[in-house]
């Protein structure tokens, strides 16, 4: 199950109609466009035609198990009192004093220009369950950060 705003869900739902209404008819058109061009056994441009149509099935199979196992979250209803998904948590990181901000999403919805980060993330991960005051120590890939909590909010 994974958990997702109602935004993530309907932007999967839009991608998913976008890859099943137009881009599955273009890859199946260039297919039939290689096939015509003669002997398949030597059609590199048939070879690479099929190999896009399999990443394409692979995309859309992705797609359709994530929203079958998405559970939708609605905001009014979670809690300030510490961090979970949706959470937006404002930070300091005590080592620099550089103050920072990220929005916990599902793997699906992260976007890091965004501030979203995916729940699954060492920093995610690191900071559920903990309250506004709280410092916590995060292992990550180039070492590890000292963050405190300064502020909880459910955008």
């Amino acid at each position: 199950m994974a958990y997702m705003s109602q935004e993530g869900y309907d932007k999967l739902v839009a991608e998913l109609k976008q890859l099943e209404s137009v881009e599955r008819p273009k890859a199946s058109a260039a297919i039939a466009e290689a096939r015509d061009k003669g002997d398949l056994s030597e059609n590199a441009e048939y070879d690479a035609a099929k190999e896009a149509q399999a990443h394409l099935e692979e995309k859309i199979n992705r797609i359709k198990v994530a929203i079958s196992e998405a559970k939708i979250i609605d905001p009014s209803r979670l809690s300030t009192d510490s961090v979970q998904i949706l959470s937006k948590v404002e930070m300091t990181n005590l080592t620099n004093k550089a103050k920072m901000a990220y929005t916990i999403v599902s793997e699906s919805e992260a976007n890091l220009r965004e501030g979203k980060i995916s729940i699954t993330t060492p920093i995610a991960q690191g900071l559920l369950n903990h309250k506004v005051g709280d410092e916590v120590e995060i292992k990550i890939p180039r070492g590890t950060i000292h963050l405190r909590i300064d502020k909880i909010t459910v955008e």
